[in-house]
């Protein structure tokens, strides 16, 4: 849009992050075509949108994930950049997950991209900064300032990788670039690989805390969360956020009026496009062509064979996953794989997937995502036998109380699957007839002793689990009553957990894995009418109960009182 009459304008900015290695519709995990966003679609969506006063703007994290690995190679042009350059992108920031395969890549990412690159707060060796820590760019007279940061928890998550590099406070790097620029701008955008929320306890980890101490931000782009965000105000700065792999991109609209030869803001607008409902831009797919056969033959190579049986036999139980009901070797192979990298005496991760599975047979590259669908990384930490006894407790508060009559496990109304954790390294009993708070009864070691609150060990896990439950102050645990963080990400640019379990089964297990059963958990506290039980899963397989008690809403009494099945399944008032 060109300007509307004299004096008057408006600017549009795009913006987008955690783009995560999506350069064309193709999931290079599951080897199959993923239409829901990548840099081709993008690249058609920028088209429509971009005009000679627009802005492309993207807030970091584009190297890492989808098998985008496979092209971090010293000397040789990224195919995101490739896509990134071809599509235009005016300025481009650094995240968290671009530091994963060490700074090296990271002043090459810098190097290829065509764009202007922000990071402010991290420096290099000999104490400069690694690249700058604002750019001001004219638009027919508009002085659009924008400061970038990046989440000051890479001095936590990406130490091994930072090596001698050293990583600043944001908000303090931010207030001394103000200073600097005072009177030399219209428009301040910040540009921050930064969510809402503040992490591992770092002050200044947050763009909300950058809104609070700085309002003077015309526009806050926030990212690092993946979170869809319109549009929002924090105290009175307008904030928005993407989805991640390129599924949505940010418009805002700022319109501007020329008052005594100042440009000043008279409103904005924004908006989030689905970049789901766009093509691929035929040329970028062309020039992208050579890297996309590279990913998908990579898919497809061969790591191993699965013989014995499935690694799950059966996969719902009266709805519910079996992983959450009972010992898998589907889950003793992934914990299995977590205590052999990081050393640690106790493992735990949550179900994640509640049909993951593996058929005997070949074991190719792409089905690792059967086996563990995330790209969660392995962390460890160390806490004490009452930090464990008290995650466990939280953890399986995920199940509804049994009580006499229920004819089923049920799991409570909103609760999420990736809260509940599933343990090896510990021997324990879950009692779902107690109140949550008193279920985990006989938690030993594989010796039988008891699991004392003073015994002190390393547990692995997951990144959500390590780094937000483990570490969030209040989550789970006051600030002064948390385990420590030992490794945020055990194996840093070797890759997350799913890429371990296949170095494991190529390395480890030398290409042959068969079940292996270890049951050093169950389920007690369960005393239903055996007969009863068997009638009602009976009528859920013929379809007669409906999908509502396949989400575990409550107890199954209540998803079917309707189809008048109270008789068989137990009565009586119950109370969530």
């Amino acid at each position: 849009m060109t300007k509307q009459s004299e004096g008057t304008m408006r600017l549009r900015i795009l913006a987008t992050s955690d783009l995560h290695g999506k350069f064309v519709p193709w999931n290079y995990v599951l080897n199959e075509e993923s239409m829901t966003g990548s840099l081709a679609q993008l690249a058609t969506a920028v088209k429509e949108y971009r005009d000679e006063h627009t802005l492309l703007l993207d807030a970091g994290d584009s190297l890492q994930e989808n098998s985008a690995n496979l092209f971090v190679e010293r000397g040789k042009t990224h195919p995101m950049v490739i896509g990134m350059n071809a599509i235009g992108y005016d300025v481009c920031l650094s995240g968290n997950h671009d530091y994963d395969y060490g700074i090296d890549t990271v002043r090459q990412y810098f190097n290829d991209l065509s764009a202007c690159c922000l990071t402010g707060n991290v420096y290099d060796e000999d104490g400069n900064r690694l690249s700058k820590g604002y750019v001001i760019r004219e638009i027919e007279g508009v002085r659009v300032a924008i400061i970038g940061m990046t989440t000051p928890v890479i001095a936590i998550m990406n130490k091994k990788q930072l090596g001698s590099c050293k990583v600043t406070d944001p908000l303090e790097e931010t207030k001394a670039i103000l200073k600097k620029i005072e009177g030399t701008y219209d428009v301040l955008i910040g540009l921050y690989h930064m969510g809402l929320r503040q992490e591992f306890n770092v002050a200044n980890s947050s763009v909300a805390e950058i809104c609070q101490a700085l309002p003077e931000f015309d526009l806050v782009i926030a990212s690092h969360e993946h979170l869809l965000v319109k549009g929002t105000e924090i105290n009175g700065v307008v904030t928005v956020m993407n989805k991640d792999q390129a599924r949505t991109m940010s418009v805002i609209d700022f319109n501007l009026k020329q008052n005594n030869g100042k440009w000043e803001i008279v409103d904005k607008t924004t908006d989030s496009v689905d970049i789901s409902t766009y093509p691929a831009d035929p040329e970028l797919m062309e020039r992208l062509k050579p890297y996309d056969e590279i990913a998908r033959k990579d898919a497809e190579i061969v790591i191993g064979e699965l013989r014995g049986g499935p690694l799950i036999e059966g996969m719902l139980w009266l709805g519910l996953p079996l992983m959450e009901i009972q010992a898998t070797a589907l889950a003793n192979l992934i914990l299995s794989v977590m205590r052999h990298y990081s050393g640690a005496k106790v493992a735990a991760d949550a179900v994640g997937n509640p049909t993951a599975n593996l058929l005997p047979g070949i074991i190719h590259k792409s089905d690792l995502a059967k086996i563990y669908k995330f790209s969660n990384r392995l962390s460890k930490v160390r806490m004490n036998g009452r930090h464990l006894k008290q995650l466990m407790e939280w953890s399986v508060s995920y199940f509804n109380t049994y009580h006499d009559g229920d004819l089923t496990v049920s799991i409570k109304q909103d609760s999420h699957d990736y809260t509940y954790f599933y343990f090896d390294g510990v021997c324990y009993e879950i009692n779902i007839s107690k109140e949550p708070g008193e279920r985990i009864e006989h938690l030993t070691w594989p010796d039988e002793t008891p699991v004392k609150e003073d015994d002190v060990f390393e547990l692995a896990g997951n990144d959500y689990l390590c780094n937000t439950i483990l570490l969030n102050p209040g989550a789970l645990f006051e600030a002064d009553d948390m385990p420590v963080l030992i490794d945020p990400d055990v194996f840093g640019e070797c890759g997350g957990i799913r890429e371990l379990i296949g170095d494991y089964i190529v390395n480890v297990k030398k290409g042959i894995i068969i079940p292996e059963l270890k049951d050093n958990w169950r389920l007690t506290g369960i005393n239903w009418d055996e007969e009863k039980h068997l009638q009602a899963l009976k009528r859920a397989l013929e379809g007669n109960i409906p999908e509502t008690f396949f989400d575990a809403v409550g107890h199954l009494y209540q998803a079917i009182t309707e189809l008048d099945l109270i008789d068989l399944l137990g009565s009586g008032d119950r109370e969530e």
